[in-house]
């Protein structure tokens, strides 16, 4: 599992390389980086606690 930070930094790159206006394709991928995001911060303070 990729960490939150990593995810944070693929999902910022997705909107610069986009321009702030993702095509469909790039929609699908920040919404699946989303997702990943979500479960891997809930993981971490889990794993924290």
């Amino acid at each position: 599992m990729r960490s939150s930070v990593e995810l944070n930094e693929r999902i910022r790159g997705l909107w610069l390389r986009a321009g702030g206006r993702l095509t469909p394709e790039q929609r699908r991928e920040y919404e699946q980086l989303v997702t990943e995001w979500a479960a891997a911060v809930r993981a971490e303070m889990v794993k924290a606690a």
